[in-house]
Order: structure tokens, then C-alpha cells, then sequence
């Protein structure tokens, strides 16, 4: 019992305990929280063999070129009975003439056209309001114009998720694997991001969706009044959203492989970095309990680490400290590898331990610049 005398008999001993507790925290988080999804096994008859017919809505601000090489996987998808509006946001590129060009050859195709920008609302909540209004069907599948479906069973499989109760199914939105180290870096937060809103949504505690795979009822959107609480708010459109309508009784989860979607990630730190910046700024909006236990995760993940190190720098016994950090990461590579394996990702589960740390001072850092800064983009 050598090491609890060096712990007890630590002039640190309070600063010892705070560490302890900061690692339970983190292993509740993890193995009560997160390992929902880690080990998710959904049977065959908690989905619906019935294909109900599904508008997907995508808007669209000068992406032609996104438009012409992904469009295509949308409209060419297995599914019996949908149609995909696609928003045309006063683009001043070809967009106008790609979009009549595919509406002549996939009849499944409407086009709604804004000839000018109107600032009702920030962002691309006008557009996707319209959008869903313009919707033929009561179900509505969202993706983004720089998004394609991991195959052509991507609507049925979102769709099959639906019962009679519920109202909103949460997806996964990968990123594009390529080369580079940011690469990995985007789809380990993206994962991270994902580990957290489907696991809570897993537990009875829904609390946000990716607008880039999304689905939800046009009934519970209108009840909602659509965007109008938040329409000052840039972002917004799917979280905030699925903040104030999503609840334990009408929302699931569709993790499996057939559901997933790809988007083109950032090519440069810095625009990855204004794209983290402004989708931050949403947080704060989120309901009380939601906040409490995002912040609980972050509060203890930042304590965890800053303890460690400052009782590695006072001399704490080095084996104690590392036995610490060994616990939280074995159960980290865990839980962290089985979601990879359940949401297709790869290729950085080696680098997590760094990612993190950097994902830690990252977010800290925008979140501190985002008190200083406020700007409205599409």
C-alpha cells in the first residue's frame, strides 16, 4: 500500500483528490455516456419496414461545383417515393442553369429559386424555411450542397428510424478522408462532436443534430414557429433547432453505416478554425440541463489535464500520475475505437490523445475570441 501512503502523506494531498475526482467524473462520462453508442446494437424491430416518402432539402449558395459532382447521389438514391428541393440562395455562379439542366433529366428534382438576397434571417435559415415549406412530404431528410450519401440506401435507412413517436432522427456527418494532418484533426472533433450528441440523445437527452444529415417532420417544425426563436443567430438551424424541439419521447439516433453522409472538410487551419468559431457561438443558447452536462465533460476534461501537470511540475510522485493518465486513456481507446468502428471512421485513433489536448486549448481559445467577436455569414 506504498502509493496510498505518497498519496496521503502528499503536501498536495487536496490537489491529489481534486485530480481523482475529476478522473471518476470523466470515466462516468465515458462508460455510463458514451459507451451507448460505443456498443449501440439496435434489432431489427426497432425499425420501420414501412418507406413513407421523404423530401430531402438541401440549400445551395454558389455551389456549382459542389453541386455538379454530388447532386447526382441524392437524386440517383433507392428509394420508392421522394423528391429533393434544392434552395437556390441567390447564387450569382451557374448554379441557376446546372439546377434547370438537372431538373430536365431527374423528375424527382425541384428547384426554388431566391433571385435576391433578403436578411430576414442570418444565415441559411430563410432558405432552408423555404425549403421545407416548399416540401411535398411530411417527412424532411437535410444535407448540405457539399454533402453525398454513403450510398444509395442513405433515405431508406435515415427513414427506417421513424415510428409512430417519433419526430426527429439524428445522423452522422462525416468529413471526406484525406491526406494531411488536419484532415484527422476534422474528423476526430467531428467524432468527438458526434460521440456526445448521439450518446445523450441514446440516454434520453437529446440536445443537437448536424444540419449536413438531419431529419425531422414538417408538423413539429411549424409547431415550433421554424427558426423564429434564434433567426439573429448565424448558426443555429440544427442545433438550436433540435435544441428546443428534440426530447427523450420523439427522437432517435440512425448510426449505421447506410446512413452516413460525407462533406468536403476545410483545406486550411484557419478557415476550419472561423467554421468552429461560429458554430460555438450556439452553445451558450442551448437549455440549462444541456449546458450543465456539456459543462461538467469540459470542466472536468480541462481540470483532469491541468492538475496532472501542475503535479507533475511540484514533484508528485510520477508513477502515481501516470497510473492516472493510463486509466482514463485505456478507457478512452476503448470506447473511442469501438465508435470509430461503429461510424466508419479511421485512420487517427493513435493520434487522439494529442488531438485532444489540442481540441482543449483550441476551444478555449475561439470560445475566448468569440466573447470579442460577432459576425454574420451564409
Amino acid at each position: 500500500m506504498a502509493w496510498l501512503e505518497s498519496i496521503l502523506s502528499s503536501p498536495f494531498i487536496i490537489l491529489i483528490w481534486v485530480l481523482l475526482a475529476s478522473l471518476l467524473i470523466q470515466l462516468i462520462y465515458y462508460w455510463a455516456i458514451f459507451s451507448r453508442l460505443a456498443f449501440y446494437s439496435a434489432s431489427k424491430r426497432q425499425f420501420s419496414d414501412k418507406k413513407e416518402p421523404v423530401s430531402v432539402v438541401i440549400c445551395a449558395k454558389n455551389e456549382y461545383h459542389n453541386l455538379v459532382r454530388f447532386l447526382p447521389q441524392v437524386l440517383e438514391q433507392d428509394y420508392p417515393e421522394y423528391e429533393v428541393v434544392v434552395v437556390n440562395d441567390a447564387s450569382d455562379d451557374d448554379t441557376f442553369y446546372l439546377l434547370r439542366e438537372l431538373s430536365e433529366k431527374y423528375s424527382r428534382l425541384k428547384v426554388v429559386t431566391i433571385y435576391q438576397n433578403l436578411n430576414f434571417f442570418t444565415g441559411k435559415k430563410y432558405p432552408l424555411s423555404l425549403g421545407i415549406k416548399s416540401a411535398q412530404y411530411e417527412t424532411v431528410l437535410l444535407t448540405d450542397a457539399d454533402c453525398y450519401p454513403s450510398g444509395s440506401g442513405w433515405i431508406e435507412s435515415m427513414q427506417s428510424a421513424f415510428t409512430d413517436k417519433t419526430g426527429v432522427v439524428l445522423g452522422y456527418g462525416a468529413y471526406i478522408p484525406q491526406p494531411g494532418l488536419l484532415n484527422r484533426l476534422i474528423r476526430f472533433d467531428t467524432l468527438h462532436v458526434a460521440m456526445q450528441y448521439l450518446s445523450l440523445a441514446l440516454a434520453g437527452m437529446p440536445y443537437m443534430g448536424v444540419g449536413r444529415n438531419l431529419a425531422y417532420h414538417r408538423e413539429l417544425f411549424f409547431r415550433a414557429g421554424g427558426f423564429m426563436k434564434h433567426y439573429k443567430i448565424t448558426s443555429g438551424d440544427d442545433d438550436l433547432f433540435i435544441n428546443q424541439v428534440a426530447r427523450k419521447s420523439n427522437t432517435r439516433i440512425q448510426p449505421a453505416p447506410e446512413a452516413v453522409t460525407y462533406s468536403k472538410p476545410k483545406q486550411t487551419f484557419g478557415s476550419w478554425f472561423r467554421q468552429k468559431k461560429r458554430h460555438l457561438t450556439t452553445g451558450g443558447l442551448y437549455r440549462t440541463p444541456h449546458k450543465v452536462v456539456l459543462g461538467l465533460f469540459s470542466f472536468s476534461q480541462l481540470l483532469f489535464f491541468g492538475l496532472l501537470i501542475a503535479l507533475a511540475l511540484l514533484g508528485v510522485d510520477w508513477m502515481l500520475l501516470t497510473g492516472i493518465y493510463l486509466l482514463r486513456l485505456i478507457t478512452q481507446f476503448i470506447i473511442i475505437k469501438k465508435c470509430m468502428i461503429r461510424l466508419g471512421e479511421k485512420n487517427f485513433l493513435l493520434l487522439f490523445p494529442f488531438f485532444e489536448i489540442f481540441m482543449l486549448v483550441a476551444n478555449l481559445m475561439l470560445g475566448f475570441a468569440g466573447l470579442f467577436t460577432r459576425k454574420t455569414q451564409w
